[in-house]
C-alpha cells in the first residue's frame, strides 16, 4: 500500500476550500502517507470573500468582517495555526432597525428578531399596540403542523404576526441572507426556531429557553464580550496564515476548472482546466460555488437542479470620515434596515465603535451594505453614483456634514447563494446521488450547508474527515 501514490485536488480557494487544504495536508503528514494535494483557485489571490486592505492607519474588510464567537469551528482553525492571540471581540453597544423613516433599538434579548423577553416586546416602539397584541397570540396558539419544510416568512408570520416579521425578523434576517424571507427555507436557515416551537409550543418561549442557554454555553472571555470575534489586523491574516502552511508547490492559482470526467487511465478523474491542462486525480473536493457545478460536471445531470437555485449580488460601501463629520453621534454599533424604509442601504455598521482598532485616533469609519434579491439595481452604478446614494441615505439618518476622505466600494456578483424552501431535500438528494455516480468526490460550501465563516470552515473540516476514510 505504501508504494501506491494517490492525489486529492481542493477546488476553490476560498475559506472553505482553504480549510480542507490545511487539515488535509496536516493528516498526510502526520500519517506519512504517499498521497499528493493540489488546491486549484481560479484567482491571483486566496481568500474568496475575504480580503482586507490596510490603508491610512484604516483596517477594512471589504467582504466578511467577523464571525459568531458561539460557534467554535473557527475559534478551532484560529487556535491550531496559531493565531489566537490575535483575537478580538467587538465592543459591546446597541443595534438599531430603521422601520417606517425612524431608528429604533433591537429590543434586548431578541434572537435573530424573535423577542425571547416579552418585557422587551412590550416596550419597543418597533411595533404597534396591535402588533404586541398579534405577537402575544404565540403564547396559546397551537404549534404549526407540517410535514415539510416551509418559508421562514410563513412560520414567523403565523406564529408573531405580519408586523413583527416585517419590522423585526425580515430586516436582520436580510441582512445575513440578503433573500426574500417568503423564499428563504425555514429548516436551512433556522431550525432552531422550528424545534423550539416543537419542543416548548410557544416560539416566545422557547426562545427564551435558547436564550438562557446561550448564555450558559457562552464560549467567549467575559460575559460583557461581544458576540463577535474578528483578527486584530483583519479576516485576511487568517488567509494569509493558512497560505503559509500550505506548501506552495500544493497551490495552483489563476487557473479555471472546465471540465470533470472519470477517467480510464491510472487515476479516477480526470480535470481539464480552461488552458488545455489536464489533472488527474483519485479524489476532489469541491468547494465550489453551485451555479458553476452544472458546466463542470455537464456530463451528468445529478447538478441541474442547481441551475434554478439564485444567487443575490450585493456590495459593502466603505466610507473614512473625520469624527467630527458625524454630527449626530449615536450611542451603537450600527443598523439595519427594513424594507418598508426609503433607502437604498440594507444595513450599516458603524466600524469605529463596533471594531475601535480598526480606525485611527479621531477618523470614522462607516460600512454600508446595499442590495438584496429582487433590489439588486443599484450594484451596477458607477462607484461614485453608489457613492453619492449611500451618502445621502446615511445623511438623513446621521447628520454627516462632509463627503468621506475616502471611499472603497466592493461588488460581490451573485455571492449570497440563496436557500429556497426544499433546500435540504435538494441538497441532500444531489449528494446521495454523487455518491453513487461520482465516488471520492465531496461537495461543501455556502452554497450547500451554511453560508457564514464558522458554518464553511466546519464543512472543510468535515470533507476532511469523509476523504480519509478513503485514503
Amino acid at each position: 500500500m505504501a508504494d501506491i501514490h494517490r492525489k486529492v485536488v481542493v477546488l476553490g480557494g476560498g475559506i472553505t476550500g482553504l480549510t480542507a487544504a490545511y487539515y488535509l495536508q496536516q493528516y498526510i503528514e502526520k500519517n506519512k502517507l504517499p498521497v499528493e494535494l493540489i488546491l486549484l483557485e481560479r484567482n491571483s489571490r486566496l481568500g474568496g470573500k475575504i480580503q482586507t486592505i490596510r490603508r491610512n492607519g484604516f483596517i477594512i474588510d471589504k467582504g466578511p468582517d467577523s464571525f459568531l464567537a458561539r460557534k467554535k469551528s473557527a475559534l478551532r482553525l484560529i487556535k491550531d495555526i496559531g493565531l489566537q492571540s490575535e483575537l478580538i471581540s467587538n465592543a459591546a453597544g446597541a443595534s438599531y432597525i430603521i422601520a417606517n423613516q425612524r431608528l429604533h433599538p433591537i429590543p434586548k434579548g431578541s434572537i435573530m428578531g424573535i423577542p425571547a423577553q416579552i418585557s422587551s416586546l412590550l416596550t419597543t416602539n418597533l411595533i404597534s399596540v396591535s402588533g404586541k397584541i398579534r405577537a402575544l397570540c404565540d403564547l396559546i396558539l397551537p404549534r404549526k403542523k407540517i410535514d415539510k419544510d416551509q418559508s421562514v416568512g410563513d412560520f414567523i408570520r403565523y406564529r408573531l404576526g405580519e408586523e413583527v416579521l416585517e419590522n423585526l425578523v425580515e430586516p436582520l434576517l436580510s441582512g445575513v441572507y440578503a433573500g426574500n424571507i417568503d423564499r428563504l427555507s425555514l429548516l436551512t436557515t433556522l431550525p432552531q426556531l422550528y424545534q423550539a416551537e416543537q419542543k416548548y409550543r410557544s416560539l416566545m418561549l422557547g426562545m427564551k429557553r435558547i436564550f438562557h442557554e446561550h448564555a450558559q454555553n457562552d464560549s467567549r472571555p467575559t460575559n460583557k464580550s461581544g458576540a463577535f470575534f474578528t483578527l486584530a489586523n483583519g479576516l485576511e491574516t487568517l488567509v494569509e496564515a493558512l497560505e503559509e502552511k500550505i506548501h506552495k508547490e500544493s497551490i495552483m492559482k489563476s487557473v479555471t476548472v472546465d471540465k470533470i470526467e472519470k477517467s480510464t487511465g491510472k487515476h479516477q478523474y480526470k480535470i481539464k482546466l480552461t488552458n488545455g491542462t489536464i489533472v488527474n486525480t483519485d479524489f476532489i473536493i469541491s468547494a465550489l460555488p453551485h451555479y458553476a457545478l452544472p458546466h463542470i460536471f455537464s456530463t451528468y445531470n445529478i447538478f441541474d437542479s442547481l441551475k434554478n437555485m439564485p444567487s443575490t449580488s450585493v456590495a459593502t460601501i466603505a466610507m473614512a470620515f473625520p469624527e467630527e463629520a458625524i454630527v449626530k453621534d449615536i450611542d451603537g454599533s450600527g443598523f439595519v434596515v427594513s424594507r418598508n424604509s426609503d433607502y437604498t442601504i440594507t444595513a450599516c455598521t458603524w466600524t469605529h465603535k463596533k471594531w475601535p482598532h480598526t480606525v485611527p485616533k479621531g477618523k470614522a469609519l462607516l460600512r454600508c451594505y446595499i442590495g438584496r434579491l429582487g433590489d439588486e439595481a443599484a450594484i451596477d452604478l458607477s462607484d461614485d453614483q453608489i457613492e453619492n446614494i449611500v451618502l445621502g441615505d446615511l445623511k438623513r439618518i446621521m447628520s454627516i456634514s462632509s463627503k468621506p476622505e475616502f471611499t472603497i466600494v466592493t461588488r460581490w456578483k451573485y455571492a449570497m447563494p440563496q436557500y429556497t424552501v426544499g433546500h435540504l431535500e435538494r441538497v441532500d438528494k444531489i449528494i446521495k446521488e454523487a455518491q453513487q455516480e461520482l465516488p471520492g468526490i465531496f461537495f461543501i460550501g455556502s452554497s450547500f450547508e451554511g453560508i457564514g465563516i464558522p458554518d464553511c470552515i466546519r464543512q472543510g473540516e468535515e470533507a476532511v474527515k469523509n476523504i480519509v476514510q478513503y485514503i
